[in-house]
């Protein structure tokens, strides 16, 4: 079996993913900035049977993203899934009229660089496998700009149209791409919001294979 990486992973959606491949088959690259929590999310999903490691990257970093799927790549074998999925920081959610192109800077890193270089990386090792996924994870701001939350709403508007253009392109080669917008937040217990459901439609939507934009619940909830 082959390899999904989660950038961004953290210990509820990231976990749910993790849980959710590994007991596929899939090893798991856990991509995160922080070594420490890192490291304890990997160690806990070793001890729940599922092959994952630990690989530490800032996001806004592209030299250091790309470094981390190399040793991904080297340590647990092809990437042949990849998702990218961090939360989005708080100073990135201003006001549109309070919101200068220096602010902007964070989230374009955040949400178009990252994602550029992630994909940058895996594609290569894809195309050799002949197969691979590529999933983006988005809040509702993607689809339906907020004012308050200029920050997130512009980055992934750009993200969301990378994805698509990268869904068109790379299909007839086997590489589907997809987004799944979380409407809200993420919620425990929540039939579709939780983060065992998500990983469920994450893996259908690897397993599928079909369309680009898919939606964990309605816009308005």
């Amino acid at each position: 079996m082959t390899t999904i990486a989660i950038i961004g992973a953290g210990p509820g959606l990231g976990a749910a993913v993790a849980r959710r491949f590994g007991g596929e088959g899939f090893d798991v690259a856990l991509v995160a900035r922080t070594p420490e929590r890192v490291a304890a999310l990997a160690a806990g999903l070793t001890g729940q049977g599922v092959t994952a490691r630990a690989f530490t990257a800032d996001v806004r970093d592209p030299k250091a993203l790309a470094a981390a799927l190399d040793e991904a790549r080297a340590a647990l074998g092809p990437i042949e899934v990849l998702q990218y999925s961090p939360v989005p920081q708080p100073g990135f959610m201003r006001h549109v009229l309070e919101t200068t192109h220096a602010d902007l800077a964070g989230p374009v890193e955040f949400s178009v660089y990252g994602p550029v270089a992630a994909v940058q990386r895996v594609l290569p090792g894809m195309r050799e496998l002949g197969r691979g996924t590529i999933l983006f994870v988005n809040g509702g701001t993607a689809v339906v700009p907020h004012p308050d939350r200029a920050g997130t709403s512009i980055a992934f508007a750009a993200e969301s149209a990378y994805g698509h253009l990268l869904h068109d392109t790379l299909a007839p080669e086997g590489i589907h791409v997809a987004q799944l917008v979380i409407p809200g937040a993420i919620i425990p217990g929540h039939p579709r919001k939780d983060p065992a459901a998500l990983a469920d439609t994450l893996w259908e939507l690897h397993r599928d294979r079909h369309g680009f934009r898919h939606f964990a619940d309605d816009l308005d909830s």
